[in-house]
């Protein structure tokens, strides 16, 4: 595959890793001159149309998913040869497998961080109705800046209400899937949380909790037997996080994490509460078997007889107690009925809305009704502020008796978490760091910065504070130094003086050059380096050339006239960083330098003769805007001339 282009466009540059069902390459996209990474189905599945159809399942799945933590796919294809292809993100790093094995088990901060990045790559694929079905270390990568990228999605599939994998064809990773994945039973959300745990499992002891002969063997022991707990291999997992492992690889689904959301929040908790016992396992609620002895057909008759003379003895004895019992009864009711109707019939009331309000407001209204009202417990609320009632039982509306005791639940306001800095980095490279802090991408402001485009200068809520979850953090973002762009005035033929001066005011600087000139008198600006009325940012600086007058001269002698010669030569401005710029040849000969042109030229007249007088040999400089830019030998006596 070396060398191959598939559709047109990428370039297969190395094999960099394979799997049960496809090869790896790395590859470079002609089109966008990026590396990527390229996955290939094998050969010997493309005349299988079950393997084709998974392959182009997990194209579609993965493609429809957009996560920090998830690595993006670009393209899928299949070309003439039958070769099956999906394009995708190539990650600088090493998979969480590599990973393990250099660090051996890992510190439980660190596992957290990745376990909770692997959780919300998860969550989001989970509310795309995506089971990924194959969570493993080696389809988790860590980039060189520590951010977790789940990869493979090559068994997932759309999760429906019949997700049943097939009991003839059970697919996955035999050390981390799920009990039901190996009976070949109900596959959901579930099954790749404890797949999850197992991974927590290894990071944690450096080694998986099941091994075996056979993938069978291991396969059964998914189904039987429990996992030794982590913290009988690494005395320092804390209790919290191993509480996390063991809920999380329970072998009923029921019994297991609902949801990602709940193992991230105990995931979080443990990063607070490291020794804490707050992870709730689901019990059995199994009454005890009593052992009761057989009773003997004897002892029986004996009891029936002995029970028979009782009765008889007693019976005319409860008769009469029964009809003097009756009649007490009936006077006392009688009498409850006319003095006492107020206190038994009391009419009931209905129980009013609370939640909404403070507990001190609900209280006092429950009591102006005839209720009482009692606290159960405060929870953390994004809807309402701390102290207001979130919850109510009995619900409003319900009728109870007065001095019934309404049960109110109260806000703690909501949950608090760190804003992270976010300052001097890209405003392009910040979603994960948000979804990791649980917290939203607010208003963004441009404003002119010495900081390079597109880097955060300042960030509300800053960075350390505690606010509650999802919260909006604004940012005010670098567009790049604030460019200021000045007209150019016309200076060619004011006094130098004046010159400066309308410079300086323009915020402009100058460099001045001076040179003889017959026609323009002395003082005077012979040329400038912009146009007048072209754009120049500020502080620019303008070159002047300004007149020293007429040169003094003595008139050679007819001798001397014979004797100078003429050498034209053409010069090519290709060099000139500016439009217009000044054009100074110097000659030196015997040790003396000598202006011999200095002129004002265009870029566009490139290739104009210039003609220059002298005797003997000579070397001459040529200068743009006083910039050295060749030197040449000049043989004024054969005309010939050479690079220096």
């Amino acid at each position: 595959m070396i060398g191959k282009i598939l559709g047109n466009r990428y370039e297969i540059i190395e094999k960099i890793g394979g799997g049960g069902m496809a090869l790896v390459y790395k590859a470079k996209c002609k089109l966008l001159n990026r590396f990527v990474a390229v996955k290939i189905l094998r050969p010997e599945f493309t005349s299988d149309e079950e393997f084709i159809h998974s392959f182009r399942k997990e194209s579609q799945a993965a493609a429809s998913l957009s996560h920090p933590n998830i690595v993006n796919i670009y393209d899928v294809g299949n070309d003439e040869n039958d070769i099956y292809y999906i394009v995708m993100e190539l990650v600088k790093g090493k998979t969480l497998k590599q990973f393990i094995k250099e660090r051996g088990p890992l510190n439980p901060d660190k596992i957290i961080n990745i376990a909770k990045q692997i959780a919300l790559a998860l969550q989001h694929a989970h509310n795309n109705h995506i089971v990924h079905r194959d969570i493993k270390p080696h389809n988790i990568l860590i980039t060189d800046d520590g951010r977790v990228k789940v990869t493979d999605f090559g068994i997932a599939r759309a999760v429906t209400s019949s997700t049943v994998t097939n009991t003839g064809n059970v697919i996955g990773s035999v050390h981390y899937f799920s009990p039901e994945q190996a009976r070949g039973g109900y596959i959901d959300e579930k099954s790749d949380l404890y797949s999850l745990g197992i991974v927590l499992y290894e990071m944690a002891t450096g080694k998986v909790p099941f091994e075996g002969e056979s993938p069978i063997s291991i396969a059964l022991k998914h189904i039987k037997e429990d996992i030794t707990p982590p913290s009988l291999i690494n005395p320092q997992i804390p209790q919290a996080l191993e509480d996390i492992i063991i809920k999380a690889t329970q072998k009923d689904q029921t019994k297991r994490y609902n949801s990602t959301k709940e193992i991230c929040e105990d995931l979080e908790q443990a990063l607070k509460q490291p020794a804490g016992s707050f992870v709730r396992f689901e019990e059995d609620d199994d009454s005890p078997t009593q052992v009761i002895p057989a009773i003997k057909d004897e002892e029986l008759d004996m009891d029936d007889d002995y029970e028979s003379s009782k009765r008889k003895k007693g019976n005319r004895r409860i008769v009469l107690s029964a009809i003097v019992t009756a009649f007490i009864l009936a006077l006392l009711f009688t009498g409850a009925v006319f003095y006492l109707k107020d206190k038994f019939f009391i009419p009931p009331k209905q129980v009013p809305k609370l939640v909404g309000i403070s507990f001190e407001v609900a209280q006092k209204n429950l009591e102006n009704l005839g209720f009482k009202a009692v606290k159960t417990g405060e929870k953390n609320s994004d809807e309402y502020e701390k102290g207001y009632v979130i919850g109510q039982e009995p619900a409003a509306g319900e009728t109870r008796k007065a001095g019934y005791t309404v049960k109110l639940t109260v806000s703690k306001g909501p949950e608090l978490v760190e804003v992270p800095s976010f300052k001097n980095k890209n405003i392009n490279e910040i979603s994960y760091m948000l979804d990791n802090a649980d917290l939203e991408e607010g208003i963004v402001k441009y404003d002119y910065n010495s900081l390079p485009v597109g880097i955060i200068i300042s960030q509300s809520p800053t960075a350390g504070e505690k606010v509650g979850k999802n919260t909006d953090v604004n940012f005010v973002v670098s567009q790049g130094p604030e460019i200021k762009m000045i007209l150019m005035p016309n200076l060619v033929g004011e006094k130098i003086d004046k010159a400066k001066s309308t410079l300086q005011t323009s915020g402009l600087k100058w460099k001045i050059e001076e040179r003889f000139d017959e026609k323009i008198e002395k003082d005077l600006v012979i040329s400038q380096s912009f146009k007048a009325g072209s754009e120049v940012e500020e502080n620019r600086t303008i070159n002047l050339v300004v007149s020293k007058g007429p040169e003094e001269v003595t008139q050679p002698s007819e001798e001397d006239e014979l004797q100078m010669k003429t050498v034209s030569f053409p010069l090519f401005y290709n060099e000139a960083k500016q439009e217009d710029f000044v054009l100074k040849i110097i000659k030196i000969q015997n040790g003396i330098s000598t202006d011999v042109y200095s002129e004002t030229q265009h870029k566009s007249d490139s290739g104009k003769r210039i003609t220059i007088k002298g005797r003997d040999k000579a070397t001459i400089e040529i200068y743009f805007d006083n910039e050295l830019i060749t030197r040449r030998q000049i043989d004024f006596e054969t005309g010939k001339i050479s690079d220096d």
